[in-house]
């Protein structure tokens, strides 16, 4: 068996009462060179009665993008699944 590791940063920036949070995954296939790259994005907007906690809003979009992520990942695989899976040969079509 097989392991294959892929990666995925989470990259914050603060601006005022808005939190963006970019969730890039990276993957390798090594039966192939090319490498893949699917990105997630998250927003929090804290409200301007509330605290001002930053913690909350990174993990508010962090979570926002992780779940976009997951969502465009499986997009892919849809994709995919349409385009390469079927009868190896094409004449059982």
């Amino acid at each position: 068996m097989k392991a294959k590791q892929w990666s995925a940063q989470i990259y914050l920036t603060e601006d005022g009462d808005e939190t963006r949070a970019r969730a890039v995954l990276v993957t390798q296939d090594s039966s192939r060179t090319d490498t893949s790259h699917v990105v997630g994005r998250g927003v929090a907007r804290r409200n301007p009665i509330d605290r001002s906690i930053p913690e909350i809003g990174d993990e508010l979009a962090a979570s926002r993008a992780l779940e976009d992520l997951a969502v465009r990942l499986h997009d892919v695989a849809s994709k995919d699944i349409v385009q390469l899976t079927g009868p190896a040969d094409p004449s059982l079509w």
